[in-house]
């Protein structure tokens, strides 16, 4: 029998409640399957951490993390702290310390789902986001500070190795999916770094002639996302234009209590880390009325990263189900469900399939 070892940092906000919900989708799915398990480690880290100690994970956190197969993360932030250091000190600081290169964003309309657009269009993409360097790569300096002629300088980090291999990802999973591949840069204002990129997909692209392939710069993107969006098949893109462009994507696949995440190290060297991207949202937490569906979403993402791809459509299809049946949904879809409501819906939903 496979194990899967899996650490939860449930994080802050509604981060443990939405957690737990994939904790009981993905034990019930093993229990069901009969030749896999998991074993969880809960991790009491983020920012109720922080306050205790001044830390946002134990000092040798990222050592303890590295025996792991996987991490199931919740969310992060929280009134009090920083975003600064809740973002860098514990999720950046795991993605980086991990060399989880790959930023994988499904943006799915799914059946059932609610889209602003006035017709619902068939969008269908794969977000392939650069996760260790460019815009969030924390090189600059803050000079003169609390003087006048102060000067800030944020600089963007794209080498060699880290533009090619995520460009040639991508190419691999176009090729391999039989679909478009889209690269969105910035080449025209951003002399340097956005022509690099420019250059390096081209390159690329040469060993890769069965690709079809298009190029935009970023604010045409994001205005074909909306007026466009099934042009778009599998997207490759830089590290702050994939992170700004994949939550207006979930705006038009349903909102963040839809969007899931995973951070991927494709060698799988060190942990890889599955995620809704939601946040904390500590308006609510305690209520029980987050959506778990993001969970629960990027808990299908992990079961694909086992190889366990037929678990990991089965639940995306339950959730789809369950959206389309319209009676065990959570406020933000205009339901009355809880969250735990919602988890148990869905593992009675897997289980009456399997029957």
């Amino acid at each position: 029998m496979d194990v899967y070892k899996i650490a939860l940092i449930p994080g802050d906000g509604v981060g443990p409640e939405v957690i737990d919900e994939g904790v009981k989708v993905l034990e019930k799915i093993a229990e069901m399957d009969g030749g896999f398990r998991f074993e969880f480690t809960r991790f009491p880290w983020g920012c109720e951490f922080y306050s205790e100690t001044g830390k946002m994970m134990d000092e040798d956190g990222m050592e303890q993390l590295s025996e792991f197969d996987a991490i199931y993360l919740g969310a992060v932030g929280f009134p009090g702290v920083p975003d600064h250091i809740s973002l860098w000190d514990l999720l950046l600081k795991i993605r980086k310390g991990f060399d989880q290169y790959i930023n994988l964003r499904p943006i799915k309309l799914l059946n059932g789902a609610p889209c602003p657009l006035t017709e619902k269009p068939d969008i269908d993409m794969l977000v392939i986001r650069e996760n260790s360097e460019g815009e969030y790569a924390g090189a600059g300096d803050w000079l003169f500070k609390d003087k006048p002629e102060e000067v800030v300088l944020q600089t963007g980090v794209f080498s060699r190795k880290g533009t090619e291999r995520v460009i040639r990802y991508a190419y691999e999973e176009a090729r391999a999916a039989g679909k478009t591949l889209t690269s969105i840069s910035k080449g025209n204002a951003l002399n340097y770094s956005m022509v690099f990129w420019d250059q390096v997909f081209e390159e690329v692209g040469k060993e890769y002639p069965d690709v079809k392939t298009a190029s935009y710069l970023v604010d045409a993107a994001s205005m074909f996302f909306v007026l466009d969006p099934t042009r778009f098949e599998i997207v490759v893109t830089s590290n702050l234009f994939g992170d700004i462009l994949t939550d207006l994507g979930a705006a038009l696949t349903g909102g963040l209590g839809l969007a899931a995440g995973a951070n991927i190290n494709p060698e799988k060297s060190y942990p890889s880390m599955f995620e809704p991207i939601h946040g904390s949202a500590p308006d609510i937490a305690g209520k029980e009325l987050a959506n778990p569906l993001a969970a629960l979403w990027s808990a299908s993402q992990m079961l694909d990263f086992f190889g366990q791809e037929d678990w990991g459509k089965r639940l995306l299809n339950t959730i789809e189900d369950l959206m389309v049946e319209n009676k065990v949904l959570t406020p933000d879809m205009k339901g009355q469900a809880t969250t735990k409501e919602v988890g148990d819906q869905v593992v009675e939903m897997l289980t009456a399939k399997v029957v």
